[in-house]
């Protein structure tokens, strides 16, 4: 039985947003953006899935630095600000709220991939493994980064601020920082991606420090309630190795009480075992959850009677879905209905143009 103040698909007030209900289009890069700039095509297909409570978008970078894959979008210029409006506006005619993930790639990137003058940085000069597709030459693997110095860390910080300030203008009702899958944010969090000495490395206090900071920064510019962030603790993805399980817990948990002392709106929890990751323990889970003190979103491999049973039982507040979400615009409504699902077109995940992104169809 679904408890009334929990169910999937009622409306919930989550800070001053009013979703139309509980479930979150997940972000899912899709590059689509050629020359790192959003554009009609991405627009048609976000207002496809407004009927999500809120969107997530695809990762995007606050700095020509971040852009490591090819086609995906930016939000530090003013021509990528002025083509996200139209994608804001067209969110919001369907009825969701739209947050844009800041997602600096860091060392997860290739020089093929990046604009004039932006260089492949990282908290230590430590090379990902595995390889990186380039549209000019097809897979290369990753190369060493470029380490940052405290006044590169300085800059990428009031990066991600100033992409904050930008998200407002461009329309959106707030910002979620990326600091999972083994992205920069990331990069420092981990001891096997950061091997710093300085005031950003070692124990988790100096490791989390530019995440802290970062999610300081943006809640000062644009306002605590419209500022959330991704954590995947567990997670191993883009060579994020697992290392000592009390350690690690240890240090998610400080991060999330951290992060909540900061007072952002909500934490976003990834569980990828779903796709063949390691699962992530429930009991991290509700440390976490008890750490930050406010809004949960769960995301990993969720079916409606799964999401409403998790929601009944108090481990989250709204309800993340990723894939399915990409093949059923409409998926609010087939999952309430119980109407079959479009099956996703992996070979398209991310080819350019239309096919396999805007032209999946609805029920109707």
């Amino acid at each position: 039985m679904k408890t009334a103040d929990k169910d999937l698909f009622a409306p919930v007030q989550i800070g001053p947003h009013t979703l139309q209900n509980r479930i979150v289009m997940a972000p899912l890069t899709r590059s689509r953006a050629p020359n790192n700039i959003p554009n009609a095509l991405m627009a048609e297909y976000y207002g496809q899935r407004s009927s999500a409570g809120l969107i997530v978008t695809e990762g995007t970078s606050p700095s020509p630095n971040g852009l490591g894959y090819p086609r995906i979008p930016g939000i530090f210029s003013a021509a990528q600000i002025e083509g996200w409006k139209a994608v804001t506006e067209a969110a919001h005619a369907g009825g969701a709220r739209i947050f844009v993930q800041l997602m600096h790639t860091g060392r997860i990137a290739h020089p093929l991939n990046l604009p004039p003058g932006a260089r492949v940085v990282a908290p230590s000069p430590i090379a990902a493994a595995g390889e990186m597709y380039t549209d000019a030459e097809g897979p290369r693997p990753h190369p060493e980064p470029e380490t940052m110095s405290l006044a590169n860390i300085a800059a990428a910080r009031e990066e991600f601020v100033q992409a904050a300030r930008n998200a407002r203008t461009a329309g959106f009702d707030g910002v979620e920082l990326h600091a999972a899958n083994g992205y920069l944010l990331e990069q420092f969090i981990r001891p096997t991606s950061n091997q710093r000495t300085d005031a950003y490395g070692g124990p988790i206090e100096n490791r989390a420090r530019f995440v802290l900071e970062v999610a300081g920064g943006a809640a000062d510019a644009i306002g605590r309630d419209r500022v959330g962030i991704r954590l995947s603790p567990y997670g191993v993805f883009n060579d994020m190795p697992h290392y000592a399980p009390e350690d690690m817990d240890a240090d998610y948990r400080y991060l999330a009480e951290q992060l909540g002392a900061t007072g952002l709106l909500y934490l976003h929890l990834v569980d990828h075992a779903a796709m063949g990751a390691p699962e992530v323990p429930e009991a991290i889970k509700a440390d976490m959850r008890e750490a930050f003190g406010g809004t949960i979103i769960l995301s990993g491999g969720y079916d409606p009677q799964r999401a409403q049973a998790d929601l009944n039982a108090g481990k989250g507040d709204l309800i993340a879905v990723g894939r399915d979400f990409l093949a059923n615009p409409d998926l609010p409504r087939r999952w309430q209905q119980g109407a079959a699902l479009n099956p996703p077109d992996y070979d398209r995940f991310y080819t350019p143009g239309a096919e396999g992104y805007t032209d999946y169809p609805g029920l109707e």
